[in-house]
């Protein structure tokens, strides 16, 4: 039996969002249910209509394990691409203004989501693509081993401000920006859901590590994430350890199940644990002349770029000139380049003990001083 729903006031009027839950049913009657512009994020892993019209074998006859599930099978692609869009209406539907969408499929069905995507007025921000550690063979030879699967990342909108928590992915990636390519193994060991004959419960359960990343990256702790093909509860799961809510829809009562078993098990992590690296947006503004007022930066003190090539002054009110250029440290920056623009925070050095240090070193000071203040 499903556990009683938890409700929650919802951001639009008195209408009640029904978080941490299983709603049961098809994805695009429960989804117009639910208030509209009430969710974060959501995760939807749709069927991929891989139109199997034979059963898989390998080269010694045993039979493949593949998907043939009648939840995966269309009439055709007209069939294919209605259901797609209606259930894609619903779901910009229900996102915030600030909302975003990410859709996983493979070869079969991503380039007709990403139509419907760019048709309902979604707007693209990534495709990520998913390579697999340990892809299942081409057993017959005749292809390239599918060994990936892409992700569509979308805002609600153009002017949509999405959640992106770019500096924490970059400290998880050793302080390098994170590609759009991710390594992750398929969904196997302890991971993955067995029945009491110890078959799989779902052929297409999504390894943790991937709802991981894309939770830590695009949510922050509190936000609601809609999973509209819930399955075995992989986006519950993840969301609940990560101290996100979920929505979950799913009809198969077998999946459903599986998933509050699943999700039920879970110990959130809690307190500081949920907390991701700030982004320098988020930050206070801090002004280079700040960093002369309080005598971080003295005036006088000769800055210079990495490669040691340009060298400016700076200035009492913290500008600085160099040759015959003066102004900002931006515009200075730019100037003596040749750029349209340029980010002085990060182009400027001034000479530490043993090597140049950029100055943005000392607006990091200023703002733990004023992040200490306000607490």
């Amino acid at each position: 039996m499903l556990r009683k729903k938890r409700m929650a006031p919802s951001p639009v009027g008195s209408a009640k969002l029904p978080i941490d839950t299983i709603l049961v049913g098809e994805c695009v009657e429960r989804m117009n249910e639910l208030p509209e512009a009430s969710v974060d994020l959501i995760f939807a892993d749709p069927p991929y209509n891989l139109q199997l019209e034979n059963s898989l074998t390998r080269p010694d006859q045993s039979k493949v394990d593949a998907v043939n599930d009648h939840w995966d099978q269309f009439d055709s692609f007209a069939h294919y691409d209605k259901f797609t869009r209606e259930w894609l209406t619903a779901a910009r539907r229900l996102l915030k203004p600030n909302g975003a969408i990410w859709v996983i499929g493979s070869y079969h069905n991503i380039f007709r989501v990403g139509t419907a995507l760019q048709d309902l007025k979604y707007w693209m921000l990534n495709d990520v693509i998913w390579r697999k550690s340990n892809p299942m063979p081409n057993f017959r030879g005749t292809r390239f081993t599918n060994a990936h699967e892409t992700l569509i990342w979308a805002a609600k909108e153009q002017k949509s401000k999405v959640t992106f928590n770019y500096e924490a992915l970059k400290l998880s990636n050793d302080d390098t920006q994170m590609r759009s390519d991710w390594l992750f193994p398929l969904c196997t060991g302890g991971e993955r859901l067995k029945d009491e004959n110890a078959q799989k419960v779902h052929p297409t359960q999504k390894p943790e590590p991937l709802l991981f990343r894309i939770l830590t990256a695009t949510t922050k702790p509190g936000d609601v994430v809609l999973d509209p093909f819930f399955g075995t509860g992989t986006t519950g799961a993840v969301a609940k350890k990560l101290g996100r809510h979920f929505i979950g829809i799913e009809r198969e009562s077998v999946y459903i199940n599986a998933a509050l078993k699943r999700i039920a098990a879970i110990k959130p992590h809690k307190g500081e644990a949920l907390q991701t690296a700030p982004t320098k947006r988020a930050a206070p503004r801090v002004a280079f002349g700040s960093l002369v007022e309080q005598g971080l930066v003295k005036p006088g003190t000769e800055l210079s770029d990495a490669k040691q090539k340009y060298t400016a002054i700076v200035r009492t009110d913290g500008s600085l000139k160099c040759g015959e250029h003066q102004g900002s440290i931006h515009k200075v920056g730019a100037l003596v380049q040749g750029a349209e623009a340029c980010n002085g925070w990060t182009y400027w050095h001034v000479a530490g003990k043993s090597k140049l240090k950029p100055i943005d070193d000392f607006r990091t000071i200023v703002r733990a001083k004023m992040q200490k203040i306000s607490a």
